[in-house]
């Protein structure tokens, strides 16, 4: 294979924090090239540094036999680099064509040729298996579509490295089968990948090479062919993982019941909950899958008591509940782990140990009459609490916005599960984590099944959701379909679920 891209010991700190460390790689022409890494590894500050953003302390970067000008994008798309971001940048009042030629020429520009940029579009549809209206508003584009677009508009500019940030993070199988067919036919192609991605089975799938960032250093390289999913688990996290397994469990009783649950929000981009009928039941897991924007947060906030449904009735244990607030929820059992841990789960700038009694302030050893908190006893209890959860930190007292992604998972969890709840809604509870910190939560969910926990969980990892459930139900626009047993799943069935299939018209 020829070489097309060198980058010779870049290195990037942030004032104290060392973002990227000496790092150097090769990119052929031709070849998907993953990298993996935690949270905080350097994948994205590096990707940024290759894209134009940053500017690197020292190192430097060759693409096709040219040193790239560091900090300018304009530079890097000239060259033929492009990249496609986990989170769209694109002009929803716009059409497609417009969207692809608005960094080309102005779009008032008398002298721009729509009708041969729309040729050259249509030849790249065509050429790569993409296919999209060129003349369709952005706005009524599904996700997939959205992320076709992107991958058009890079193309469009002579791309021949293309850098894709989590690009299945919000799609389903079938549609990331999709995807993954484009890329292969961009690499016959003879264009060159560089995928970050944190699912390591699509990484097996779809690489030729693996490069694994570890605190902002290479810490180790394999050809795929020769690599695992165990393997490159414990390059990531520097220490072998143990997974833990799901074991056959007897379910107990009803623990709660939705019935034909509508809620139609006051905000008109939410998605409306639509007859939903759901029932969780103790020592069981019910899964939710979906693509993002499907109704789950507000699935999540009518099951934690932070939004009442505007019909429908909602059981706790055959009982009615007529009060809607999170501290009934709260005191009838219920656990919430917020999608957004760190902006609904906890307060970054209160001390750890302050997060851990939060929820806690009736208890009269923490909180007396006038309201007066008992430091000692509280900073013991989440000490207890951190420990048993395996929380690590360097003081109870330092604030809770210092602990990692996975840590602050853990404390939430373990908060919860010291409140001895029977049921545990959890909405994306192992997003962002590296494969330690994952199995850890796992293990955590597991654990609380096996005690006889109902639990539900909402999430886009449908292999996560096949492996941990009991049950898995999809939720579209709004809609619940009914539970379907993991045993024997058909994945390729619930991806057309995620996708709307058997579901009816609005």
């Amino acid at each position: 294979m020829n070489q097309i891209l060198e980058v010779k010991s870049v290195s990037k700190s942030f004032g104290n924090l060392v973002a990227n460390k000496d790092i150097s790689f090769n990119v052929n022409k031709g070849e998907v090239l993953a990298i993996l890494g935690e949270n905080g590894a350097g994948k994205t500050t590096l990707m940024n540094i290759l894209f134009g953003h940053y500017m690197p302390d020292n190192g430097e970067i060759i693409f096709k036999n040219q040193s790239i000008k560091f900090g300018n994008t304009g530079n890097s798309i000239s060259l033929g680099i492009g990249m496609v971001h986990q989170h769209f940048t694109l002009a929803d009042n716009l059409t497609v064509l417009e969207n692809i030629i608005i960094g080309q020429n102005s779009l008032f520009n008398i002298t721009l040729s729509k009708k041969e940029s729309k040729e050259k579009l249509n030849t790249l549809i065509e050429k790569f298996g993409l296919p999209i209206n060129p003349d369709a508003m952005v706005s009524d584009l599904s996700v997939s579509q959205k992320q076709r677009l992107e991958i058009l508009k890079t193309l469009y500019q002579d791309c021949e490295l293309l850098i894709l940030d989590e690009p299945t993070a919000a799609l389903t199988p079938q549609e990331t089968e999709s995807l993954f067919k484009t890329v292969r036919k961009m690499v016959i192609e003879g264009l060159s990948v560089i995928l970050i991605s944190h699912k390591l089975n699509e990484v097996l799938s779809i690489s030729n090479r693996i490069i694994v960032l570890r605190n902002g250093k290479i810490a180790g390289e394999k050809i795929t062919n020769h690599a695992d999913y165990k393997s490159l688990a414990s390059l990531i996290v520097g220490k072998e993982v143990s997974y833990p397994k799901k074991k056959k469990n007897t379910p107990k009783g009803e623990f709660l019941r939705a019935e034909n649950i509508f809620y139609r929000t006051e905000i008109d981009l939410d998605v409306k909950i639509k007859n939903l009928n759901l029932n969780l039941f103790g020592g069981e897991i019910l899964g939710i899958a979906g693509v993002a924007g499907n109704g789950q947060q507000n699935l999540a906030k009518l099951l934690a008591g932070h939004a009442k449904p505007t019909d429908g009735k909602i059981f706790m244990e055959e009982n009615e509940v007529n009060l809607f607030t999170p501290k009934n929820f709260m005191d009838l059992g219920i656990a919430y782990i917020p999608e957004d841990r760190n902006k609904d789960g906890l307060i970054g700038d209160m001390s750890i140990w302050e997060n851990t009694i939060m929820t806690e302030i009736e208890n009269q050893n923490i909180s007396n009459k006038f309201g007066f908190i008992n430091d000692t006893f509280s900073k013991e209890k989440a000490e207890r609490i951190c420990e048993i959860n395996d929380v690590r930190l360097q003081s109870i007292n330092q604030p809770a916005r210092l602990l990692s992604g996975g840590n602050v998972q853990k404390l939430l969890i373990g908060r919860w599960l010291n409140r001895n709840p029977k049921i545990i809604i959890a909405c994306q509870p192992t997003r962002g984590l590296d494969e330690g910190a994952i199995a850890a939560v796992h293990k955590m969910l597991l654990e609380a099944r096996e005690n006889g926990n109902a639990i539900l969980i909402i999430g886009e990892d449908l292999d996560e959701l096949i492996s941990l459930s009991d049950k898995i139900s999809v939720i579209y626009n709004g809609q619940l379909s009914a539970p379907l047993y993991t045993d024997n799943l058909d994945k390729l069935k619930i991806g057309m679920m995620m996708s709307g299939e058997g579901f009816g018209n609005d």
